[in-house]
Formats: structure tokens, sequence, C-alpha cells
């Protein structure tokens, strides 16, 4: 097994690796941002920072250049390389790789697509990054990954095997009785180039405190695309050490190179006690976390409010604040006591630090007389119990018409 950890500059580093010896090698350079990034552990013991300026996108390009040459060299001739990057050098990444590996040996790529939350600039939100894919030869090592059909799929779709006309059509292959084939046993749809891979959570057991730190998700599904078991996976600019984390996880062999000391150690750490945390997006699906009534959403028509999917007190917070704070809804859920959605909501009202509450009241249930709500929080009967009680009155001052009539 060939798995360890090189403390330098992956230039001289590299010259140590058998040429033609790597099956893979994933990189997450500086991605020439004219920053320095510094994070945190959770503990806040320890601040890790690295660099990123360059005087030129010249200096940039010449200093990765002259890597990705020597990462060519180490490749056997079915191994791949993948680049990560962002906007801010993509293009310089683009041109060094084309001309390093042949533009005819770019394979992919891949957009790593992410939500993230931030009101920091004007603009588009910044939500994706870009994974280049390249091989070394036609002839590289490739496992498809199959993925779940669309929900737009058709069951013609799944069971009947497709072909080519004369004009390069994609149409239903038949046999010579004119009935359409059977496709035979299907896996799924091929992996495509959108990765959906959720960043890494604040919270996440996973996360290190290390700056630009990636999910181990991501780097095992690179792994997996084009190594096997006991293949060798080198990551020369390592950081926290996803990449040998991801390959130990894999039974894969790896070398990571990074010029920090401080990384080095925190990469053997990891390797040492490997800490994954799985995706419950990615198992369940986004629809997963839809789960607040329609029928009580409806209720807020004509308002403009952004759904909340995950709290038990608060169903929608309205875009407008009130005194510089959120205002929070709650619809009354079919049989629940007023009492307990005025509790959950109030509790919900504390934690925000909300000033201004709604409570919708959707049922005929009343607060005992004991019971107060909390300042700031308005309940609302909805429409369907107003025209109830308009209908209820009306039928009482009938009643009494009659009898005074009488």
């Amino acid at each position: 097994m060939i798995n360890k950890i090189i403390a330098g500059d992956c230039l001289e580093k590299m010259k140590l690796i058998e040429k033609c010896s790597v099956d893979l090698i994933y990189l997450d350079p500086p991605f020439f941002t004219k920053k320095e990034h510094t994070l945190s552990n959770s503990e806040r013991t320890k601040v890790f920072s690295f660099e990123d300026f360059w005087e030129s996108d010249t200096g940039y390009a010449k200093f990765l250049k002259t890597r990705i040459e020597a990462m060519k060299d180490l490749l056997k001739e079915d191994g791949s390389i993948f680049v990560h990057c962002d906007k801010s050098a993509e293009h310089i990444i683009r041109a060094i790789l084309d001309n390093v590996f042949g533009a005819e040996n770019f394979q992919s790529e891949i957009i790593w697509s992410y939500k993230r939350w931030s009101n920091s600039k004007k603009g588009l939100l910044a939500s994706h990054q870009n994974i280049y894919f390249y091989s070394k030869s036609k002839s590289f090592k490739f496992n498809t990954i199959y993925t779940a059909y669309s929900e737009t799929t058709n069951v013609d779709q799944i069971l009947q095997r497709r072909t080519r006309d004369k004009h390069n059509k994609s149409v239903y292959d038949k046999n010579d009785a004119g009935e359409v084939k059977y496709s035979g046993q299907k896996k799924g749809v091929p992996l495509n180039d959108v990765w959906d891979i959720p960043y890494l959570n604040p919270k996440a057991k996973e996360r290190v405190g290390y700056p630009t730190q990636k999910p181990l998700i991501l780097l095992e599904r690179i792994i997996k695309l084009t190594t096997n078991e006991e293949d060798l996976v080198l990551d020369p600019f390592c950081g926290s050490g996803t990449t040998c984390v991801a390959a130990k996880l894999l039974n894969r062999n790896f070398i990571g190179i990074d010029q920090s000391i401080e990384a080095v150690q925190l990469s053997e750490r990891r390797i040492s006690n490997p800490v994954k945390t799985e995706s419950n997006l990615l198992k369940k699906g986004r629809r997963s976390y839809v789960n607040k009534d329609k029928e009580a959403l409806s209720l807020l028509s004509g308002l403009e409010y952004n759904a909340v999917q995950r709290n038990k007190g608060v169903d929608a917070i309205l875009v407008n604040s009130y005194k510089d704070s959120p205002v929070l809804v709650r619809v009354q859920k079919p049989n629940e006591r007023l009492r307990d959605a005025v509790s959950l909501l109030a509790k919900a009202m504390k934690s925000k630090k909300s000033k201004k509450s709604i409570l919708i009241q959707t049922n005929h249930d009343e607060l005992p007389k004991e019971e107060t709500v909390l300042e700031g929080m308005v309940i609302f009967k909805s429409l369907s119990i107003q025209i109830a009680s308009s209908l209820e009155s009306e039928k009482d001052l009938s009643v009494t018409s009659q009898i005074a009539l009488s």
C-alpha cells in the first residue's frame, strides 16, 4: 500500500513518484482569487489559512502549467486528471489543460452545483464550481455510474430499446415482425455532468475548519468514476486531505502533497480517524424536504412570503420585516389545539427574536381563559371560520326574530 502525505512544493515532491504509476490525479489548486483564505475549526482552537496572491495571470499560469506538465508524466496511459476551479481562473486552467493534455483528451466539464446563502454583493449568487476532466489517452479507465430516471420519464422510454434510423434519428428498435424490442435490464440513467451535491454544512461533523474544504461525497464520486480498488490516487494540493480520506474509504492507495505543515498534520489526523457526513439530501431527494401542507400555505395567497420546511413552529416568514425582525407565520394544523399552536409559535418567536407573528386559526377551538398570547402575536381566523361564524350568527338572529314574533 502506498499511503502517505508529503510536506513540500508538489513540483519538487512529484519527482519522488515513479512515472506512469498514478491512476487518478485530482487537484484543487489556488483559484487565483487574489486574497488570503482563513478559517478556524469548530472549537476555534486552530486557525488554518493560505494565501492566493499572484502578481499577474501570467505568473499564475506559469506556476500551474509547470506542475500540470509534471503530473501528466506521472499518469498511466489509462489515467485521468480532474482539476477543480471557479470563475476566477477557469479560462486559464482550461487553456493549460488543452495545451498539456490536448483538446482531444478533454472528457467533461463537470458543474458542481450547490445551494449557498449570501446577500453580500450585487449580482447573481455564485452557486457552482467547475471541475475539468481530462484523460491521458483515449483508452482511459471509466466506470459508469447510474442514476434514477427523471420523474417525467414514461414507461415506454424505460422498457423499449432505441436505435438510430438511416437519418440518424433516435427511434424504437423493432424486430422483423414490426414489434418493439424489449430493452432488457435497465440500470438507470448514466451520470451526467451537473452534480447536485450539497456544500458542507457549517455544523457538519466532517468539517475541520480548513478553507475551501470539499465534501467527501464529491471526491468519492470522482474516484469511483475512474479508478478501481487498490489503484493509486494523487492529490498534489491536498489541503485538509479530503481526497486521501475518500481514497482510503474506497480502498484505493493515495499520495497527498501540500506546502503547509499544518495541512499535512490535519490530513494525517483525518486519515487516522475518517469522519464522513452522510447527505440526506442525496439519499432522499429535494422533494423529501417539502413537508409543508400546500393547503395550509394556500391560506397565505396574496402575501409575499418564504415557506419554511424544517421548523415545527413556523410555516412561513413574510418578505417584509417588522422593526428589523422577522414576521413569523403559522397555520393551525388539523386536530391541533389552538393553545398548542400558540405555544409552538411563541417558542419560535423567542428563538428567532421576532417582534411580530401571525397565527391563522383554522378550527373553532378557543384558548382557555387563563391562556394569553405572547406580545406581538396576532391571531386571525381563517376565511372558512369567518364564514361559518357569520352563518351561525345569522341563524341565531333568525331564531331570535322568530321567538320575538311569536
